[in-house]
């Protein structure tokens, strides 16, 4: 890139936001180059499919939609443009098979997400989209080109209309600082905080249950939840015991409430029901059986199937004298207490909540205050649980910035003449 190449549309960021505003734009024949600070482009997609690449949800869409909880109205006219099936059909065109898992989730059928990826940059590519990797964005400057930091030096363009689509301030090592934050904020553009989203949660375990269960499932257990708005919260499946507290799915769907709840109160306190396909009245009657010479971690494994990491939970967070009160103890099996202390970094998150606000946007996700310069993606003020929630709106965001620049190009033409 030199001071003199000046791009109809610049997107800076290379992810699936960005890269799906540089198809739409693409297919109209417009002139893209793309821009991000990290050697490669979709660094963060990458890292996301290492487990098998969740690319969206099959179920339907009013309860797909419920997934972004206070933000569903604004994204749902973006979502029902490009929806999950729509989602399916574009991978197909790329030559990526996809298929329905049990939960509803859709994954491609390799499970892999750096062929799907290989398949769209060589796409892009071929119909013109020029990439700049190494290419750092530090804002405008005072003739209002933009500027970035590459290994050759300060570099500058000035396109006619911009896409940002630099994510949130998870996972920084792979290119999401929040950096754009203070650089937007000076441009007076409002942003709500960004926050950890799909992240672990600290809670203070005993040296003994930190060492032992480190890194052990908790498994087929229902997690419940009242905020402090009375609204409950239940969902059954599994944990991750970690030496600072928990992680795993369970936690990540629920992380805005007991996140606020964390932030108002100073913790949160959420139960497990550590048998939830038994009754209270089955766990209370087999407690009540006589114990005879059996241990209680005997009679907990025997009688109940709890051992291992279940049967320490329990004896982590139960006072001494109720392993001798049945009826109490079986209570406390399908109501464990956990007290939450604190969200983990935001760094360590794997989504973040917070960013640029929809009231700062019109239709077409475009800055009231910085006409031609669109926003989306992971940036914009919303989150989602994992389950191809994120990935979905990533992309349908991105379309959508790309179809605002599309009609702010045409506007801008049609006003020359």
């Amino acid at each position: 890139m030199t001071a003199q190449f000046h791009p109809e549309v610049a997107i800076i960021g290379a992810g699936p936001a960005g890269l799906m505003a540089a198809e739409v734009l693409t297919a109209a024949g417009v002139p893209v180059a793309v821009y991000d600070a990290m050697p490669s482009a979709g660094r963060k997609f990458l890292m996301a499919g290492k487990g098998g690449m969740n690319i969206t949800h099959a179920e339907p869409f009013d309860a797909f939609i419920a997934r972004y909880a206070e933000r569903s109205a604004e994204l749902q006219p973006m979502l029902q443009a490009f929806n999950a099936d729509d989602l399916r059909h574009w991978l197909k065109q790329l030559g990526i098979a996809t298929f329905v898992g049990s939960s509803g989730r859709v994954f491609p059928l390799d499970m892999k997400a750096a062929p799907l990826l290989r398949a769209w940059l060589h796409r892009l590519r071929t119909v013109g989209a020029v990439f700049h990797m190494r290419h750092r964005w530090l804002g405008w400057d005072a003739e209002q080109r933009l500027v970035f930091a590459t290994e050759q030096g300060q570099q500058h363009c000035r396109p006619r209309a911009v896409i940002l689509a630099l994510g949130g301030a998870s996972w920084p090592q792979l290119g999401s600082t929040g950096a754009w934050v203070s650089l937007l904020a000076e441009q007076g553009v409002a942003i709500a905080d960004l926050q950890p989203s799909n992240c672990g949660f600290e809670l203070r375990w005993s040296e003994f249950f930190k060492q032992r269960f480190n890194a052990q499932p908790v498994k087929t257990v229902r997690l419940q939840l009242v905020d402090q708005q009375g609204r409950q919260f239940a969902q059954s499946g599994e944990l991750m015991v970690t030496e600072y507290g928990l992680e795993g799915g369970l936690l990540y769907a629920l992380s805005a409430p007991l996140r606020e709840q964390i932030a108002q109160s100073g913790s949160a306190t959420l139960t497990l029901d550590l048998l939830p396909d038994w009754s209270l009245e089955k766990v209370t009657a087999r407690l009540s059986k006589p114990r005879g010479k059996q241990s209680l971690s005997n009679q907990l494994r025997k009688s109940l199937g709890l051992d291992g990491v279940k049967a320490a939970l329990l004896r982590e967070v139960t006072p001494a004298e109720m392993f001798n009160q049945p009826v109490e103890l079986a209570k406390i099996i399908k109501v464990l207490p956990l007290t939450l202390q604190a969200t983990r970094p935001l760094s360590e998150a794997i989504s973040t909540a917070g960013g640029v606000r929809f009231d700062q946007l019109d239709a077409g996700l475009m800055l009231k205050k910085l006409p031609g310069v669109f926003c989306a993606g992971e940036m914009l003020d919303w989150e989602a649980p994992t389950g191809g929630y994120l990935m979905t709106a990533c992309f349908a965001t991105g379309r959508t910035a790309g179809l605002g620049a599309l009609n702010w190009l045409a506007g801008t033409l049609s006003r020359r003449f």
